[in-house]
């Protein structure tokens, strides 16, 4: 009986190393198949890098920069919206989805009306990516207006 069972506890710990590491072998499939889904899934690829400058302009001016960039992965690339970090800037995107290795833009508009100084701006873009957000930045230098009021 004794040897019985340590023939029970043998079996046993056989069959719970087995679907452990079957366990392990689903995980790791998963993992793998997660990777290549997300090497296929939309890549927005911008044709710029970095912070746009703008420059230095007058408070009241408007100035606008078009973003350039394609979807450099293999789905169509859909944006579902953007954000601005103030509402002093005016983001335009596609509504249409954007074909694998086609090019778009998104233009964004800067209002300086009552704005003086540095201004540093952030537009948030939510889309099918990985990841799905993507920032991007642009800094301007508003000179303020001088009093109309004062005479030279």
């Amino acid at each position: 009986m004794i040897l019985s069972m340590k023939q029970f506890f043998v079996v046993a710990l056989a069959a719970g190393l087995f679907v452990g590491l079957a366990g392990c072998d689903n995980r790791r499939q998963a993992e793998t198949s997660q990777a290549v889904a997300s090497e296929k899934m939309p890549k927005i690829e911008f044709a710029e890098a970095g912070v746009h400058d703008f420059g230095t302009i007058m408070e009241g001016d408007t100035v606008e920069h078009v973003f350039k960039f394609t979807n450099t992965g293999q789905y169509p690339l859909i944006i579902n919206n953007i954000t601005a970090s103030c509402g002093c800037t005016t983001p335009e995107w596609p509504r249409e989805p954007i074909a694998p290795g086609s090019a778009s833009s998104i233009k964004v508009r800067f209002n300086s009306r009552g704005k003086s100084g540095e201004q540093n701006k952030t537009v948030t873009i939510f889309a099918n990516t990985e990841p799905a957000m993507t920032d991007l930045q642009f800094k301007v230098l508003v000179q303020p207006k001088g009093d109309p009021t004062k005479t030279s």
